[in-house]
């Protein structure tokens, strides 16, 4: 499989969500680390586990494409709360 640039939304039991973004297959590897399965993860994460993956966005150029989205998600509410809502 090709690396490429995701941008995904992560959710837990409390209604936290936490966006981030990587360069891999699948976010499936950011996903275990952000729920402590493999080393790495975010600090804010970490004590806030566990997480689920509630939505994905692939098909970025670069990382700087990729940060642009990841800051739109995380400055949208409204995009959050429709997110929560709908799982």
């Amino acid at each position: 499989m090709k690396k490429r640039w995701f941008v995904y939304v992560l959710l837990n039991k409390r209604g936290d969500a936490y966006t981030g973004l990587t360069y891999d297959e699948t976010p499936d590897r950011r996903l275990d680390e952000h729920n402590g399965l493999k080393p790495g993860g975010a600090k804010y994460t970490r004590a806030r586990r566990p997480w689920e993956i509630i939505y994905v966005e692939s098909g970025f150029e670069g990382r700087s494409e990729a940060q642009s989205r990841e800051l739109e998600i995380k400055k949208d509410r409204k995009f959050k709360a429709l997110l929560k809502n709908v799982t």
